[in-house]
Parts: structure tokens; sequence; C-alpha cells
């Protein structure tokens, strides 16, 4: 990997890493379902430009249905549940819970491609097992338990989605994937929003949360992701996966007094460690 490569990789791990903090902050003013809206439609923008070039556009009739499933999949319903989530957890607790698609994903795998689960990554399952208790534990006063079970099953949707790509698309165009999903995605999600509008306007630092969130975070994140998949490849670009958690802890704790707890830092060992071994041979990396 080139210098740039890196500065790349840890610029978008440390953006990635940000989200959680964003969706905790503008979760509360928006509401879950029109901040997931806004974020989409937002994002979606982005990557109009390049949706509009010709071969770019040759390509939306065939992709129309998987569009649709990844804008559902990997859009709309995952992104929906961390929002929800961030009313009963602290980002940083988000950000771990984020990091189980690694080991979920390969648990999938395992059943639907078909592919062999070495031993090494066996361990790496059970040690994320583990994770999850320690942090879905009752004790542990950074999230509740539907909170936590919100973040699990968005991880999970992270995870089907990875394997469907690996299974469908694994050399598609990812621009014209990327791009209209978000926009399917806002737009299934704009009839729900119309009868979920908060009961007054959010405030100043909620709409400048939510555009960091959907231009950056979601819009031009996603932009980069796509670039490091071209230039690095998809298993030197999974390292993503391992600093993710880290860059939302050290967030969580400079901008919002987050608390490391004990029971955080176990669990997040935990999770790391599953993450690692999980990732012992190649497999199908998820969007987010």
């Amino acid at each position: 990997m080139e210098s740039k490569d890196w500065v790349l990789l840890i610029s978008l791990a440390a953006i990635w890493g940000s989200a959680f903090m964003f969706i905790k902050i503008s979760a509360v003013e928006f509401g879950p379902i029109l901040l997931v809206t806004l974020r989409l439609l937002i994002a979606g923008l982005v990557f109009v430009p390049l949706l509009l070039k010709k071969q770019n556009r040759l390509q939306f009739k065939p992709y129309l249905s998987s569009i649709l499933i990844i804008a559902v999949v990997s859009n709309a319903l995952p992104f929906t549940l961390f929002a929800f989530a961030s009313l009963g957890a602290t980002s940083n607790m988000l950000g771990i819970l984020n990091g189980t698609t690694a080991f979920l994903t390969t648990f999938i795998a395992y059943f639907w491609l078909k592919e062999f689960i070495s031993s090494k990554q066996i361990v790496g399952l059970f040690l994320g097992f583990i994770g999850v208790v320690i942090l879905v534990n009752p004790a542990n006063g950074s999230s509740t338990i539907l909170a936590s079970m919100c973040a699990l099953v968005g991880s999970l949707c992270y995870a089907f989605n990875g394997n469907y790509l690996q299974k469908y698309h694994q050399n598609s165009n990812k621009i014209v994937l990327i791009g209209w999903s978000m926009l399917f995605g806002g737009l299934l999600m704009l009839p729900l929003a119309v009868f979920n509008l908060p009961n007054q306007m959010p405030n100043f630092n909620s709409f400048l949360a939510l555009l960091w969130l959907a231009v950056v975070s979601t819009g031009i994140g996603y932009l980069a992701y796509v670039r490091l998949l071209d230039r690095i490849g998809a298993v030197k670009t999974s390292t993503l996966t391992y600093l993710l958690p880290v860059f939302s802890i050290i967030w969580g704790a400079i901008f919002l007094n987050e608390n490391i707890t004990l029971i955080i830092f176990g669990g997040f060992m935990f999770v790391m460690m599953g993450m690692y071994f999980a990732n012992s041979v190649k497999k199908p990396k998820n969007l987010n």
C-alpha cells in the first residue's frame, strides 16, 4: 500500500467511526425515521453526478432488483435500527456492536455460501459471542437491552448484505449499486417520515450533525470506500473493520464525554479479538 492509500484508509475509518456520534446527536431532535430519510436522500445526491454518466445510466435497469434489495437491507433498515439504538446507547457502544458485522458475515457465509470456516474463525465467532454477551449485560449502563438488540440486528443486516454482494455482485459497478440504493432507500422511507415529523424544529447542532452524517460520512465516505476497493482490494480495505470501534470510542470520549467502563473495555477487547480471528481468511465484506 502506498502512503496515500494509508491516509485514505485511516481518514475513512475516522469519518465512519464518527458517524455513531453524529447519529447520537441528531436522532433525538429529528427522530430516527426522519433522520435516516434525510441522511439517505442527501447522501444519494452526492452520487447523482456520477450516476448520470452514460456508462452508469446504462447499468441502472439491469441492477434495479439488486438496488432495491440493497436499499432496504444495507441502508434503510440498518440505518434506522442504529438510529433507534442511539436513543438508548452511547455512541461508543454503537461502534463496538457494529464491529460484530465481521464475524456475523463469516457465520452467514458458512451456511449460505458454503464457505469453509477454519479453526481460527471458529475461535473468532466464540470470542465475538462472549464480547456481545458482556456488552448486552443489564449491568452495562451504557446501553439498554433493546438498544443493543437493535444495533446487533443492524449489524446482521450489514453482514447479510456483504454475503449478498459476494454471491451476486463481486465484480459489479459499486457506484451504481450504492448510489441508487441510497436514493431509493430514502424514497422508501419518505412516507414513514411524513408521519414521524418532530414536534419542534431541530436545533442548529442537529442540522450540522445531519449534514456531516449525510454528506461526509455517508456520501463522500462511500465514494472513498469504492476508491479503496479499486486501489487496494477488498482484503486490505477490510482493515477498516478493526479501526471503526476504536475511533467511535475516541470520538465519544472526546466530544460526548462518554465513559469507557470496565464492561465496555472488556466487551470491546473480546469483539476485537473475534474480528481478528474471523477475518483470518478472505470473506465477503459489507458496505458500512
